[in-house]
């Protein structure tokens, strides 16, 4: 039985078993008037029975699916010829790797070595057994789980307690595993970026003004060394984001005052729905519009006027960016704005305030919290795009304040240095970490402000 038909059976006996337990508990019910009540409700005893049916058969099936691969190369490789087992660990790799393509159909089988062949074929058999052995471990563990349940069904069993109990566990398991990836993430970008740090001084990475990262792979070769001062991609990042949320706010947030306040439920419910269509759309799809549309037209407008414009430039991604970022502002902004209590606008009201007056001096200062969350999401959002600026803005690294020029962002220079095949242990390849290390950095004390605006402006109305 394979993992995925295994699992499909183990979600089919847990709701086999919440049925059991169910009507177990009907069955132990005495009715209105009884001397025998249940503690709790009947669909709690088949909640109860489902998670003890579930949770444990899951638990063996991923613990068995995390070591089942390691296992079994460990006793192929076991097996190999001791020619073999003595190659180094990278050249071992590709072997263990050639095999499992063997296993998978990826390779000839006329082009395949007998010892390679004989390799394979112990593995796809331990595979085939181990998959058995889950398979009758798992079912064990779901089938003792629900008979040992079932049988202690009795009225005075606190099902609901103990349901509220495991759901409890569950839960505190679901935030410790999201805290620890997050910090897995935070370390290993960390790691990478220490030791990229100890061949590139901080100093020249934060306050360096040239970017090209480019590194040859003789000495003799033109460029041997990269030049890695960051300042022009984050000055591009800002120029971009800055252009984006020029548009986006003005226009995201008027919008979701007029939605809210001004439009009737007819064209509210029509208009809606359309501005948030755009936060659906692909990003390429914008990138293909700021390259093809956007940018010729800013060009030829520039010409026409005397100016100087680049056939990429930053201009043309920050409109489109900001139009793209145009729902998260005012879809949000509007669910906040709807969201403050009639009573205030009614008490502006009576004390003779205009509709405007009240929009301004009232229901704007009180939606204030959710607005900035908007914005702060359109600041992520502008911030982490990649493919329209490398459409439309190119990647060079200009450091220049003209929206009228190529720039590039740190994200498009991330994506950059990690395309193809690339060495984790070169001065380009670890710049990437830099990068987002810094870009985490900044998003973390843009967020920290958020927190103090929202926490400053939400006790004056509370």
């Amino acid at each position: 039985m394979s993992p995925a038909t295994l699992f499909v059976v183990l979600i089919l006996l847990s709701v086999t078993g919440y049925y059991i337990g169910k009507r177990k508990a009907f069955a132990l019910d005495g009715g209105p008037g009884a001397e025998v009540r249940l503690h709790s409700r009947p669909t709690y005893h088949g909640a109860l029975v489902a998670l003890w049916c579930g949770i444990p058969a899951l638990i063996v099936f991923a613990a068995w699916l995390a070591c089942e691969t390691r296992v079994i190369t460990h006793l192929v490789v076991s097996g190999l010829p001791e020619a073999v087992r003595s190659l180094p660990p990278d050249r071992m790799t590709l072997v263990v790797n050639d095999i499992r393509n063997i296993v998978a159909g990826n390779v000839v089988a006329a082009a395949v070595d007998p010892a390679m062949k004989a390799a394979a074929d112990h593995y796809q058999r331990l595979q085939s057994t181990s998959h058995a052995a889950l398979a009758v471990a798992a079912l064990c563990a779901g089938i003792g789980g629900l008979l040992l349940v079932r049988s202690r069904i009795v009225p005075a069993l606190r099902a609901r307690n103990r349901v509220e109990s495991i759901i409890t566990v569950v839960l505190i398991a679901c935030s410790t595993i999201a805290i620890f990836t997050t910090l897995g993430i935070v370390l290993s970008v960390l790691y990478e970026s220490i030791l990229f740090f100890r061949v590139v001084p901080v100093t020249e990475f934060l306050f360096g003004l040239d970017w090209s990262p480019q590194m040859a792979i003789r000495k003799d070769q033109v460029g041997a060394s990269g030049a890695f001062g960051a300042v022009p991609v984050f000055v591009g990042t800002a120029l971009i984001s800055a252009i984006a949320m020029a548009v986006a706010v003005p226009i995201g947030l008027m919008s979701a005052i007029y939605l809210s306040e001004y439009a009737g439920k007819r064209f509210r419910a029509v208009a809606k729905p359309l501005i948030e269509v755009l936060a659906g759309i692909p990003t390429v799809v914008y990138g293909f519009f700021a390259a093809l549309i956007v940018a010729p037209r800013i060009r030829g407008f520039g010409q026409f006027i005397g100016l100087d414009v680049a056939s990429e430039s930053a201009l043309a991604a920050g409109l489109v960016m900001g139009i793209m970022i145009i729902p998260f502002v005012s879809s949000l902004s509007d669910d906040f704005i709807n969201a403050v209590p009639q009573s205030l606008r009614d008490g502006a009201y009576s004390l003779g305030a205009t509709q405007s007056e009240t929009i301004r001096q009232v229901i704007i200062p009180a939606a204030i919290p959710g607005i900035i969350g908007g914005v702060l999401l359109a600041v992520s959002r502008a911030i982490g795009e990649t493919m329209i600026v490398v459409m439309a803005a190119g990647l060079s690294a200009n450091l220049t304040v003209n929206p009228l020029q190529a720039v590039t962002t740190v994200t498009v220079q991330i994506v950059t240095l990690l395309v193809g095949d690339q060495e984790f242990d070169s001065p380009k390849t670890l710049a990437a970490f830099a990068l987002g290390l810094v870009l985490f950095v900044i998003t973390l004390c843009l967020n920290i402000i958020a927190l103090y605006v929202v926490r400053k402006y939400r006790e004056q109305y509370e």
